[in-house]
């Protein structure tokens, strides 16, 4: 089955302009053409689903490209791809890590800021 930019864009949740955007910057290469125009396939649309994911974690545009061209020319070279990948992977996980660290401090906060703006006006009320 295939699927139009606008069929695409609905099933994504992308606009339109951002498909378009993404292929004028090398990220669908293997998106066919029929008259000029672009036509998709699922695995097309599984692409950009990751394209999408990995954006969504800060993979930088060159990255991106360079990930796609790997897995994807007649040339590929699958360690290259793999390696972008875990190499993204650890950048995430450190991400999570420094996230999750903000999230207890957070957390500690909220449990404890009645407390301390109590304790604050009752030494100004002192005074």
């Amino acid at each position: 089955m295939t699927y139009t930019i606008s069929q695409v864009a609905e099933r994504t949740g992308l606009s339109i302009h951002t498909i378009r955007y993404y292929d004028k910057e090398g990220l669908l290469p293997f998106i066919d053409r029929h008259n000029g125009t672009r036509v998709f396939t699922e695995q097309d649309i599984d692409w950009i689903d990751l394209i999408c994911c990995l954006k969504g974690t800060k993979m930088p545009i060159k990255d991106l490209r360079a990930l796609i061209q790997h897995c994807t020319d007649n040339d590929a070279v699958l360690e290259k791809g793999m390696e972008i990948l875990i190499n993204h992977k650890r950048q995430v996980e450190a991400q999570l890590e420094e996230l999750q660290r903000s999230l207890q401090t957070i957390h500690y906060k909220i449990e404890h800021l009645p407390q301390m703006y109590q304790e604050r006006f009752a030494k100004e009320s002192a005074l």
